[in-house]
């Protein structure tokens, strides 16, 4: 069952630039920056009231991140869910027909275990289901 959104992701090009925008913009510090090596991302997180924005910078010239920005530029990149049981979740999407980009749930940032579904699937948005990782 998802709970609510737990985070916007928004690809950029650097870090460097990209955190004291987002600080001036938000009116918010980042609190948390993260390498995810699994990924080939390094993440930095805000808190906005109840919400939280996810800034996504690839570590490779040839990442997910640096391919989103490299065709579609710097912007919103998904939307990440919090679900209550990420693995029941997963299995009802799948029975509903959505495809899901991993076949279990992987460690992802921000003590986080994820699960993507594919943005054909979903209106072309990229769709992040996301549950605390019961082993951090």
């Amino acid at each position: 069952m998802l709970t609510h959104i737990e985070h916007i992701g928004i690809a950029v090009k650097d870090l460097a630039i990209a955190i004291p925008l987002y600080e001036k913009l938000l009116n918010t510090p980042c609190y948390k920056t993260e390498e995810v090596a699994s990924e080939n991302v390094k993440t930095a997180f805000f808190a906005v009231g109840t919400n939280k924005i996810e800034l996504l910078q690839s570590t490779t010239e040839d990442g997910l991140i640096a391919k989103y920005v490299q065709k579609k530029g710097e912007g919103i990149h998904h939307i990440a869910y919090a679900v209550i049981d990420i693995a029941a979740e997963m299995a009802r999407l799948k029975a509903e027909g959505f495809t899901l980009l991993n076949e279990h749930p992987k460690p992802g940032a921000d003590d986080k275990l994820v699960c993507f579904v594919h943005p054909k699937d979903a209106g072309g948005v990229l769709m992040e289901l996301t549950a605390p990782d019961p082993s951090k």
